[in-house]
């Protein structure tokens, strides 16, 4: 108890072990343990209560990462590419709480994809993780569907097929934030991360993650050495928090763009490419396209629209829970039921 009265806590009481969870097996240097570890700062920085947060994932080396964090938080890992759909049904039910989906390559573009689409359309108020590094890691290292083309392995060969843009994907099935980062890119994992946790919708973030066992050869997309020396941010990006007075310093007009979001919280965008606006949906899937044909990472906030609803509140759920509510609620009472069967008799 002495110890941990020394630790320093935050703004709910706990300290940054409370947000830890089981040690990793993954392979020492695997690009999702950094994931896990900006998961840990931010809950612990923003203060989310663990136990007011709900973690899935499906199948593969990426969806074993929710035991790595927030230990107290509930979790639910499902069948390959099936996340989406637990996912959805659990945070119809639990619609106040928050929800973080980690998912990877393969159980996202390969057999999920149809699943990745629906969730996007549907609107699911989460954070959606792909841990993105190119490979099928827990089999052994065969190619996934985001695969760079004429990219050869030693055990897998050459892969000949052209690769899928999980960001471009998700902006075409209606996603309202996509942003791409790099694991090895900490300080812009976590702005991402306490902007997609304010979103009202399903927040979407393709996060490149190196394979440092099949998949780590510079000349790929995917390894770290290419991602350190080719990443090029759109913008650098902040997150002030609603309980902060917002202050911007002089900046030249034009360089700086604000988005707020739904609970007060601002987003700051430092503009590095001038024209750059993540708010014009034809212009981000441009830049993207553009990007894949110069082989460029481009990382940061792609494109964000706060204008629609999200499934909650299309179907116009109450303020208490399904999950929380009583019988006398969800069940119709003998003589109601009666009277809806007597309406359908011939």
């Amino acid at each position: 108890m002495g110890s941990r009265r020394q630790q320093k806590v935050n703004s709910i009481g706990l300290s940054r072990d409370d947000y830890k969870g089981r040690p990793s097996t993954l392979c020492a240097g695997c690009g999702h343990d950094s994931i896990s570890s900006q998961i840990i700062a931010v809950a612990y920085d923003v203060g989310i209560k663990p136990t007011n947060l709900m973690k899935f994932s499906g199948i593969g080396c990426s969806s074993k990462s929710p035991t790595y964090f927030l230990s107290q938080s509930h979790g639910f890992n499902s069948l390959h590419g099936r996340m989406p759909s637990v996912a959805t049904g659990a945070m119809m039910m639990n619609h106040n709480m928050l929800g973080i989906g980690v998912s990877g390559d393969g159980d996202t573009a390969s057999i999920g994809m149809g699943q990745f689409k629906h969730i996007m359309r549907r609107n699911v108020r989460m954070v959606y993780i792909i841990e993105n590094n190119g490979v099928y890691g827990l089999t052994k290292g065969q190619f996934s569907a985001t695969a760079d083309e004429g990219q050869s392995l030693k055990y897998a060969g050459t892969n000949e097929l052209p690769p899928i843009d999980i960001c471009m994907e998700a902006i075409l099935a209606g996603a309202g934030f996509v942003a791409r980062s790099f694991s090895g890119d900490p300080k812009q994992v976590r702005e991402l991360l306490k902007a997609a946790i304010a979103f009202r919708g399903t927040a979407v973030l393709d996060i490149i993650s190196p394979c440092v066992t099949f998949n780590n050869r510079d000349e790929s997309t995917k390894s770290y050495g290419f991602g350190k020396e080719n990443e090029e941010p759109l913008h650098d990006i902040n997150w002030v928090p609603v309980r902060e007075e917002i202050v911007i310093d002089d900046y030249e007009p034009g360089t700086v763009q604000q988005v707020e979001m739904h609970d007060g919280s601002i987003i700051e965008l430092r503009k590095l490419e001038e024209d750059y606006d993540p708010t014009d949906k034809m212009g981000a899937l441009h830049r993207l396209q553009w990007a894949q044909e110069k082989t460029e990472f481009i990382t940061g906030l792609i494109y964000i629209n706060n204008q629609r609803e999200s499934l909650a509140e299309l179907d116009h759920l109450g303020d208490t829970p399904v999950s929380r509510m009583g019988d006398d609620k969800l069940r119709p009472t003998a003589e109601k039921l009666n009277s809806l069967v007597d309406t359908m008799r011939f």
